[in-house]
């Protein structure tokens, strides 16, 4: 509880408040209570005439009956504890935060103050979150509790149910309180089902016209008590199957009832429903933690401090990569690029493959763009070819036209001429030859290639 609610106390309105808060739990205890003598006393000892199944009957109501009011004591008796003082701005900084002419200084000397503090979520104009009633930055997920008068972790919602704020340190009691009622509240209707027709049997006539009692030992009171003990437990087993159900949806989503509803605003991302869900098994073991012995006890088990949480966007960074984040990981790649055009770049970095695929390909010369037009890129033929380039080169140079026969071409002769002729081409790349001779010029196609 904060400090204004233990102020309030002191004067007579604030204690018949604090009492009045208690009615729901008191309620709640007394039904319990009744039941507790309607099953026990009524329906087993009063009414069982088979003692070996009221043994076990007593032996699961008693079983149910202690975890379920071990986890409501746990949820009701859990304080909500209190934010350490590094969260808290000083009076002086307050002061001047009131002060403040515009929202953007105030989100200045907001940020500023918690630069240092583990905090992602932000309000609508982007600044750090900050309560003006406790004067202090409010940690992720925390929020005001106008109930209980002061700033809660994780909160969920302010049960009137258990007079306490469901919070991270006993939301795991909140969420087994729920479930073990459900089962408690099945177990008791399932089990005094039988007793309930029975008792619809009383009064009844048989086919000879008299008056049939039916099989309830039951007499008076007692046959009242097993009725209402069955349409009660049906009741609120109807009402906690909704609510249990929807908060183990929650777990599941790793989301509290308040961000159902409003979605937390991440620093980076903006609004974000799912920005806390890291996978359902994930999500479960953060509230009931790691070691399965205690998953269905009510003690203590929940992972983190309660003041930060990991968030999907960084268990996506730890357990997978995305191609554009790889490539981001290898740092700028721009500053380490050739002047020019990145495909020459590319040219002049890249080895090129030297085998043959599906033909003996003819020596190339490429040229790059970055460079004098004039410049070639000379690229190692193999050996065979090695030779035969260096007299093409010469000829080239003397104006004069290329034979293009090649190793390859003799070794297949009639692909290119005719009885093993000379081919002659009038063009490498995109330049035309001088004086090539169009009348000794082959078929073949003008880029230099032997045909396939």
């Amino acid at each position: 509880m904060g400090n204004d609610d233990h102020r309030r106390r002191k004067t007579p309105c604030g204690f018949c408040m604090a009492v009045f808060k208690w009615i729901p739990v008191l309620f709640i205890t007394a039904v319990i209570a009744w039941s507790y003598y309607a099953y026990v006393v009524e329906l087993c000892i009063r009414n069982s005439q088979n003692r070996i199944s009221m043994i076990f009957m007593l032996l699961f109501y008693h079983l149910f009956l202690t975890l379920f009011m071990w986890s409501y004591w746990r949820t009701i008796m859990t304080s909500v504890g209190r934010i350490p003082d590094q969260w808290r701005i000083p009076d002086e900084e307050v002061s001047r935060l009131f002060r403040a002419d515009s929202p953007d200084t105030q989100k200045r000397i907001l940020n500023n103050f918690a630069r240092d503090l583990p905090v992602t979520n932000r309000t609508m104009n982007g600044s750090v979150r900050f309560c003006e009633k406790c004067k202090i930055i409010k940690p992720d997920r925390a929020h005001h509790c106008s109930v209980c008068s002061c700033c809660v972790l994780k909160m969920d919602h302010h049960c009137p149910w258990v007079n306490n704020c469901v919070n991270f340190y006993n939301y795991k009691y909140f969420v087994l309180f729920l479930g073990y009622a459900l089962v408690y509240c099945l177990y008791v209707a399932f089990t005094s089902l039988h007793d309930f027709v029975e008792f619809w049997k009383v009064g009844a006539y048989d086919n000879n016209g008299y008056s049939a009692q039916g099989q309830l030992n039951a007499s008076g009171m007692g046959r009242f008590h097993i009725l209402f003990l069955f349409f009660i437990a049906i009741m609120f087993a109807i009402s906690l199957v909704s609510l249990f159900g929807y908060h183990i949806y929650l777990v599941l989503v790793n989301r509290t009832t308040l961000e159902s509803f409003r979605a937390p605003i991440f620093r980076v991302g903006g609004p974000d429903k799912n920005g806390y869900n890291l996978g359902r098994y994930a999500n479960f073991c953060e509230v009931f933690g790691d070691d399965w012995q205690y998953w269905f006890l009510p003690v203590f088990s929940s992972r983190g401090d309660g003041y930060s949480y990991p968030t999907s966007s960084d268990q996506s960074r730890v357990s997978t990569t995305s191609p554009v984040q790889r490539y981001d990981a290898m740092g700028d790649t721009a500053a380490s690029r050739l002047d020019g055009n990145p495909t020459d770049k590319l040219i002049g970095a890249s080895p090129l493959d030297n085998t043959n695929h599906h033909h003996n390909q003819s020596p190339h010369q490429v040229r790059s763009t970055s460079v004098q037009p004039t410049q070639l890129l000379q690229v190692q033929p193999p050996s065979p070819f090695r030779d035969e380039l260096n007299e093409r080169q010469e000829q080239l140079a003397n104006d004069q036209s290329l034979n293009c026969i090649t190793a390859a071409a003799r070794s297949r002769p009639g692909e290119c001429g005719v009885n093993g002729a000379a081919v002659y081409i009038d063009m490498i790349g995109d330049h035309p030859l001088k004086g090539a001779d169009p009348a000794k010029v082959s078929p073949c196609p003008p880029n230099g290639d032997l045909p396939v």
